[in-house]
């Protein structure tokens, strides 16, 4: 049984019986960096509900190319999982983590009933969706309306305000997969906002400087 503490701490606008009900069915599940979480045409039988660390959620083509859509951060769940749950259809989506992270996996099975008799989790579920369809749109008016060096600054300050870090500890390949782009286009990218001083390349990671510059 998860310890209330945790539910209070973390999703303190659930009702007390539904705060009860998720410790006593959930179990807190660990992952490392990197690990994946979810794959696309993976039969899902829980949902998950962050509680520390943070996971990129990405969707795949036919061909196994991984494209970043949104990020999820403590007190957030997976909404297109809640969705996919309730309607028990695989999943749609692959979820990895970026950082070691902690969330609460509860069965599937009390979805329906939780989204009847709980007004909280029902607001939670509409919500999340909302947030996440939000996040969604942002990114797909980036990738039709923007140019690639738009949609890397878009991508860098996503991660800047996420993260509330300066640095990002990844490669230009795995942006330029993120990004649906190549590594090529993406090194020419970033020589550019190093020359603007917008940030710094260091051995292991992407230093941001001052992404404001941008279009001055």
């Amino acid at each position: 049984m998860i310890p209330i503490e945790i539910i209070q701490k973390h999703f303190p606008f659930f009702e007390k019986e539904l705060q009860d009900q998720i410790a006593a069915v959930g179990e807190v599940k660990e992952f490392e960096s990197g690990d994946i979480l979810m794959k696309t045409g993976q039969n899902i039988r829980s949902t998950m509900l962050v509680l520390s660390g943070l996971i990129k959620i990405f969707r795949e083509d036919e061909e196994g190319n991984e494209f970043f859509m949104y990020y999820l951060q403590p007190g957030q769940a997976c909404a297109l999982s809640m969705v996919c749950a309730i309607k028990q259809e695989t999943s749609q989506i692959m979820a990895k983590t970026v950082s070691k992270t902690e969330v609460i996996a509860i069965p599937l099975t009390y979805m329906d009933q939780w989204m009847a008799n709980h007004k909280s989790w029902y607001h939670f579920v509409v919500s999340s969706y909302r947030d996440r369809f939000e996040d969604m749109l942002q990114t797909i008016d980036h990738i039709a309306f923007r140019n690639m060096d738009e949609r890397l600054v878009f991508y860098l300050k996503q991660h800047q305000d996420t993260t509330k870090s300066n640095m990002l500890g990844i490669s230009f390949t795995e942006i330029a997969q993120e990004l649906n782009s190549s590594r090529e286009v993406i090194s020419r990218l970033m020589k550019k906002l190093t020359e603007k001083g917008m940030i710094k390349q260091h051995k292991s990671h992407i230093e941001i400087v001052d992404l404001q510059k941008w279009g001055s």
